[in-house]
């Protein structure tokens, strides 16, 4: 009985390694070509692994957390023929037959990223994909399908106590995405109960005294992961771009009125509808005025240089059950109100879901960070790497401002951003920035 060894493949992106999230077959399962194996982590995404091989599962040779690097040996199937052909040249021995990088496009994942490696020979097998999988009725009664009941579990949702809107009584992926959001909101809100001792001891044991600390007082967090690239390319930044940041209050109050009547509006009734949609379109508005905030400093051979971009890839710092990512938005200044509004709602919905494509996280030219949604009104945030600027969109709140003279209840947020001084002088970054408060202000600029 021939026995195939499958070995990580290369996923795109010139990526080494990639975490063993969790495995999906157990030793003796029956496999059939496309069944998917494991859910492996890179440093940009998750991604599912088909079976080039039929047969039956031998053994799982790296446990689930472990990293690996490409080409390492990962399980073994038994009696198993290549989805190309199995006398393409493995062995009884587990050998693999010499293979050629697939080109790009011949074999991906769903997220794009090119799976290199299957098959023999150079053959690679394409993914056919599944039927749609049928809700499932959990024992006290809840019916969701299995993505989003992995989503739930993600985002720490029991289903239980979520309401169904779909039309067979099942639980949607809205459902549970506002189900999230609305209990991330309350729990901001509770206080927790004052104790009734003021002052409390803890006592330290004589080893954590001459020993350090106790293994239940302190807790280790392998970097690695997105956590990994995160921590690098932030470093990369901090240390290689000159960073300045600006910032100035803005009196929101007109944008919340257009926020209101678009929720109302028809056009929109399908869409997700928030202060960053006008913040977004505002970002995009104020690039044609200052084309350097969009630009990148670029090193080559010949000497460092300036490289403008006449196109936004607009990026949207995300914070997802994987960690930080940074998707963008592809050409958004050929996007409609409508068309943005659509654009940011899927990128949200994917990056909770943890399905951001490499593809989608790379080539960037300006970001928005949204501290406003945890409470913030204003930060430094660090650049992209590859991008001269980020802006920074603060909490929307109700201030006392001074309108014609008087005071008045008002909605005030700031507006503040990071850029390289390489690349930005000081009047384009604070023309920049006075540019996206001007549109906060009056909504109606968008229309010139």
């Amino acid at each position: 009985m021939s026995t195939q060894t499958f070995h990580l493949p290369d996923v795109g992106e010139g990526l080494t390694e990639a975490e063993i999230v969790q495995w999906r077959v157990a030793a003796g399962d029956e496999v059939s070509v496309n069944d998917v194996l494991v859910e492996i982590e890179t440093a940009k995404s998750l991604v599912e692994l088909p079976s080039p091989f039929s047969g039956t599962v031998g053994e799982l040779l790296v446990d689930e957390g472990a990293t690996v690097e490409v080409g390492a040996a990962i399980i073994t199937i038994a009696g198993a023929a290549g989805g190309a052909d199995a006398a393409s040249g493995n062995s009884e021995h587990g050998e693999t037959p010499a293979e050629k990088p697939a080109a790009a496009g011949d074999a991906s994942d769903e997220n794009g990223s090119v799976l290199v490696g299957y098959g023999g020979a150079g053959q690679v097998q394409s993914r056919r994909r599944k039927p749609a999988e049928p809700p499932v009725r959990a024992a006290v009664g809840v019916v969701a399908k299995p993505p989003i009941r992995k989503l739930a579990r993600d985002l720490g949702v029991d289903l239980a106590s979520v309401t169904p809107s779909g039309a067979a009584g099942e639980v949607t992926r809205q459902d549970v995405v506002n189900h999230a959001s609305q209990a991330s909101v309350f729990r901001n809100l509770q206080t927790p109960a004052r104790p009734e001792v003021r002052e409390q001891t803890i006592p330290v044991p004589p080893a954590v005294v001459s020993a350090g600390p106790a293994d239940d007082r302190e807790e280790t967090i392998p970097v690695k992961g997105v956590r990994k690239v995160t921590a690098k390319h932030m470093v990369d930044s901090a240390y290689t771009a000159p960073h300045v940041s600006v910032w100035t209050d803005v009196d929101a109050t007109r944008t919340m009125e257009l926020v209101k009547r678009m929720k109302a509006s028809p056009d929109f009734a399908d869409i997700k509808v928030s202060p960053l949609l006008i913040v977004a379109r505002a970002v995009v508005w104020a690039v044609r005025r200052t084309p350097m905030v969009n630009a990148a400093w670029v090193e080559t051979e010949a000497g460092a240089e300036i490289r403008v971009r006449h196109y936004v890839n607009l990026g949207i710092a995300a914070a997802t059950p994987r960690g930080l990512l940074v998707p963008n938005i592809k050409d958004a200044q050929d996007l409609n109100m409508r068309g943005l509004a659509r654009a940011l709602e899927k990128l949200t919905l994917t990056a909770r879901e943890g399905k951001t494509s490499p593809a989608d996280q790379q080539g960037g030219t300006i970001t928005i960070t949204n501290i406003g949604v945890f409470g913030m009104d204003a930060g430094t945030p660090i650049i992209n790497p590859g991008e001269s600027g980020i802006v920074a969109m603060g909490t929307i709140r109700q201030k006392p401002w001074v309108v014609d003279g008087e005071v008045r209840p008002r909605y005030v947020t700031t507006v503040s951003g990071s850029f390289d001084h390489r690349v930005v002088d000081g009047d384009g970054m604070s023309r920049f920035i006075a540019d996206v408060a001007s549109v906060l202000e009056e909504p109606a600029l968008l229309l010139d």
